[in-house]
């Protein structure tokens, strides 16, 4: 096709703007917009999708990579539409990049360049932000934080290693294989990583969270499992994520699931006290936004497989209490049928669950529960737990008469 009469496909086109995307996301109907498109839409009040008019039952939204990097590969053949080859724009990324690279380079200079980078990797087109993939960015800021950490005697080493993760935070996206990360398999870079997480600030153990959220998504076991083993770094995962650091707990929330995506991390996981910080993560949840009450508790329902892990649900202060109240749920109905489903496994070997559940008026929630709007499957599992707890009832009166 010649060039004139070349244009965007429709299937590039945010269907709100009709520009190129530039951070295609999608809905929970399946329809995908621009981030800055959408989210303006629905910090209107909207609680629809623009397309389907479908009212939002979740107003999460979720990057489309694979989409992203279609329109990138796209750009590449056509640069036109996206000043993808925009010389100016390689000549500018490579000379920073030469800054961060020279031995001759001061640390100011070094550190003025990260802040323009991580700017730029804010104010960058997703296609534009492929240059800096192209030049090779990622390995190089990967290897500033966890190799060689050239400035550790420097006064803002860790100022210029949180400017640097957020840096490969925005840019690992684009990256679909992540295969970066690997370098944290290597001795010297794994020690690296667990010294930043004990020693630094919570923006740093925030970025390192997300490290690795990443590498689950790219299916890096071998990183999981060394992550995984070691003791200390899930204690100090367990405890950030029951922190009054929204972001900082939401994102500790996630590496724990990560983690958890490995059957052989979860016995450390139970011993590190990860229900307990759930569970402390939850009981907080009324006064947090955006918070993860669902995915903390489908950790938990994993780590419930583990014999240790229901004695610590029984055991965890406040953990039955917290699971009751999060029963009738008018708002997430999600919560509702995870937290039946808890209190089934735990209530059927635990007398003290089934007390104590009682106790804090278990059967009065699931009784609203049951005559709320919620799904048939919540209904279902909210009568089993009914039919639990009153025939051990009925068993216990039997015993003492």
């Amino acid at each position: 096709m010649n060039e004139a009469e070349m244009t965007i496909p429709h299937l590039f086109r945010c269907p709100i703007s009709l520009d190129l995307f530039e951070d295609p996301v999608t809905l929970c109907t399946g329809q995908t917009y621009d981030r800055s498109s959408i989210e303006r839409w629905l910090a209107q009040g909207n609680l629809t999708c623009p397309v389907t008019m479908q009212k939002l039952h979740d107003l999460s939204i979720v990057p489309n990579h694979t989409l992203r990097h279609l329109i990138d590969q796209w750009l590449q053949l056509y640069p036109q539409f996206g000043h993808f080859g925009d010389s100016k724009t390689i000549d500018s990324l490579a000379s920073l990049k030469r800054t961060l690279q020279s031995q001759e380079s001061s640390f100011q200079n070094k550190l003025q360049a990260l802040e323009k980078i991580n700017l730029l990797s804010d104010e960058y087109f997703s296609f534009k932000k492929s240059c800096f993939l192209q030049l090779g960015f990622l390995p190089l800021l990967l290897g500033l934080v966890f190799g060689a950490q050239i400035f550790k005697e420097q006064h803002h080493h860790l100022e210029f290693i949180e400017l640097a993760l957020s840096c490969i935070i925005k840019l690992l996206p684009l990256d679909t294989t992540s295969e970066p990360l690997n370098m944290l398999k290597q001795e010297p870079n794994f020690q690296s990583y667990l010294v930043l997480f004990e020693k630094g600030s919570p923006n740093i153990k925030t970025s390192l969270c997300n490290l690795i959220d990443s590498a689950a998504t790219a299916h890096l076991e071998e990183v999981l499992l060394m992550l995984g083993n070691s003791q200390k770094l899930l204690n100090e995962i367990v405890h950030l994520a029951s922190q009054n650091n929204c972001e900082a707990s939401r994102a500790a929330i996630r590496a724990i699931s990560a983690l958890c995506s490995l059957q052989s991390n979860r016995e450390n996981l139970v011993i590190a006290g990860a229900i307990n910080g759930i569970m402390r993560y939850i009981s907080g949840c009324e006064t947090r936004e955006k918070n993860l009450a669902p995915l903390g508790m489908q950790i938990i329902e994993k780590l419930l497989v583990i014999e240790r892990g229901k004695e610590a649900l029984v055991n965890s202060p406040n953990g039955i209490q917290t699971l009751v109240k999060m029963v009738f749920r008018v708002s997430n109905h999600e919560c509702s049928e995870n937290a039946v489903g808890l209190l089934i496994t735990v209530c059927r070997e635990s007398g003290r669950a089934r007390e104590e559940a009682i106790e804090e008026g278990v059967l009065t929630q699931l009784l609203l529960l049951l005559q709320s709007q919620c799904s048939a499957k919540t209904k279902t599992k909210a009568r089993i737990l009914l039919k639990l707890l009153r025939s051990k009832w009925a068993e216990n009166v039997a015993k003492q008469a």
